[in-house]
């Protein structure tokens, strides 16, 4: 079955984010995330507050910045959420890439293979706090709350097959160090599925993607002409029409190229933005239980 899961990112008042954790629900987004990056909602109040709003929806940190915080200290916030939101936590764990945020918070921007070190302690500490009886408060869910992974790199994407539960596929491409991101083609998608798949050893998983651009349009090729523009002619027509990070077109084939991504790569939840949820609601509808 398709999952959808819709990730917050504006900080607004209490009334706001009540409102709109609501309407996702409504409008049948399976899980509710929390982005964490500066400037946006802390990621675990804004998650209990919408377990105190909304019954039926998942809530996940997409992603936890993990270099930002100590593993202890963090384990306390993973657990007291798993029990203040009744077991209804994902936790969402990054290496974190945004350099600019390393700055402003007066901390070093260490290289990737030291955050990527730092992200690996951090999963084995939450395990092993997980399983002590001594520590306070204990998780709902057991053994722990489900462990998303989210990255592009070898070393992230090895570390995501040995631990996760679900593995969010950035459909970034390779980017120096602390640089802008850049959207990678369906191409390079699949081989960074393809290298998980050569490193799970038959363990399931699922595989997440984040669908950054979703435009509900009755001409798809002017559509995806429009993106194009928006992406600086990075990608052409023909590429950008076999991304999944790109839905576009009717309701009508948007769930075609869900249902396709889900054939070609695997992916069986799909992400969007929560500027996008009333554009994808009637596909959700349309693809309910398939």
């Amino acid at each position: 079955m398709v999952k959808f899961g819709v990730n917050m990112v504006v900080p607004e008042s209490r009334a706001a984010w009540v409102e709109k954790c609501r309407k996702a629900e409504d409008l049948g987004f399976d899980v509710i995330g929390a982005a964490d990056h500066l400037g946006m909602a802390p990621p675990f109040p804004a998650l209990v507050l919408a377990a105190e709003v909304t019954n039926r929806p998942r809530l996940n940190t997409f992603v936890i910045n993990t270099a930002f915080y100590n593993p202890v200290l963090l384990a306390r916030d993973v657990t007291g959420t798993d029990q203040f939101t009744e077991g209804r936590l994902e936790l969402g764990l990054g290496a974190g890439y945004v350099k600019a945020e390393f700055e402003a918070a007066g901390m070093e921007f260490p290289r990737a293979g030291k955050r990527v070190d730092h992200l690996e302690n951090t999963i084995k500490e939450l395990k092993r706090l997980y399983a002590d009886e001594n520590h306070k408060p204990p998780t709902v869910q057991k053994p722990g709350p489900p462990l998303m992974i989210a990255g592009r790199g070898d070393r992230l994407l090895t570390l995501a097959a040995e631990h996760a539960d679900i593995i969010g596929f950035t459909g970034t491409a390779a980017v120096p160090d602390g640089g802008a991101l850049a959207v990678d083609d369906a191409a390079g998608i699949e081989e960074r599925v393809n290298f998980v798949r050569g490193k799970l050893n038959g363990r399931a998983v699922e595989f997440n993607t984040l669908s950054h651009f979703v435009a509900v349009v009755e001409d798809r090729r002017k559509g995806l002409e429009s993106l194009r523009e928006l992406l600086d002619g990075t990608l052409t027509v023909e590429q950008l029409a076999e991304l999944p990070t790109a839905l576009v077109g009717t309701h009508e084939q948007i769930a075609e190229q869900i249902l396709a991504h889900r054939e070609r790569f695997g992916f069986t939840y799909f992400t969007v933005l929560e500027h996008n949820m009333d554009a994808l609601a009637p596909v959700i509808e349309s693809l309910r239980g398939k």
